[in-house]
């Protein structure tokens, strides 16, 4: 599966803390029925053996919805269960080692806060960028916060789709309208609703409004 632009509308990050009464499988299947575009399975808290198989499981559930599946930070696990991709960021793998690991066949995303970051991130085969925190987040608290002017610069300087992600919810997507990017990644926003495939069909509709 390429990386498309379109995958970017509404790209779910998993977040172990809010599960409640449901599974993150459960979660994440509701997350898909209300239009998530892209999942991301972010896992610190599973060991080696647990996350992998919690990553298979996923990976045929998004390939039930024809929608990318990304691992985030874990290279191994990526390609272990056959992933569609693999997130890192400025502190993990380098994105050229991560190309040269992976092959030309897996997508690869890649964060970054500078224009400079961006365009390294280009030349070492990024196939889609995240960008932010873009507003406050409780996610990531040692997160700085991406100015509008850098936002724009980052999208006007590179021609691969891109994502803004951090604090992200109902009532700022459409604060993002003009700037560029291709959709957003949200965390709490959507797992920690109390009707996930609610929320999704809701932030999917501002989505689709803010990029038009």
């Amino acid at each position: 599966m390429r990386c498309d632009k379109k995958h970017m509308l509404l790209y779910a990050v998993t977040d172990r803390a809010w599960i409640g009464t449901q599974t993150l499988y459960q979660q994440v299947e509701a997350a898909l029925k209300g239009g998530a575009t892209c999942v991301q399975l972010r896992e610190k808290e599973l060991d080696e053996a647990a996350f992998l198989q919690e990553a298979k499981e996923l990976w045929a559930l998004c390939r039930r919805y024809g929608v990318p599946f990304i691992v985030n930070d874990n290279v191994d696990v990526a390609q272990a269960c056959g992933a569609d991709g693999v997130h890192v960021g400025q502190e993990d793998m380098k994105a050229g080692e991560v190309r040269r690991r992976v092959g030309e066949d897996m997508i690869l995303g890649v964060s970054v806060h500078t224009v400079e970051e961006a365009r390294r991130a280009v030349r070492d085969g990024a196939d889609y960028l995240g960008l932010g925190a873009v507003f406050p987040t409780s996610t990531k608290t040692d997160a700085d916060q991406m100015s509008n002017e850098t936002l724009r610069d980052i999208c006007g300087a590179v021609e691969i789709p891109v994502v803004a992600i951090g604090g992200l919810n109902r009532d700022n997507i459409l604060r993002l309208s003009g700037s560029g990017v291709d959709g957003v990644a949200l965390v709490s926003a959507i797992f920690g609703a109390e009707d996930i495939e609610a929320a999704c069909r809701e932030l999917c509709a501002l989505s689709e409004q803010m990029v038009n």
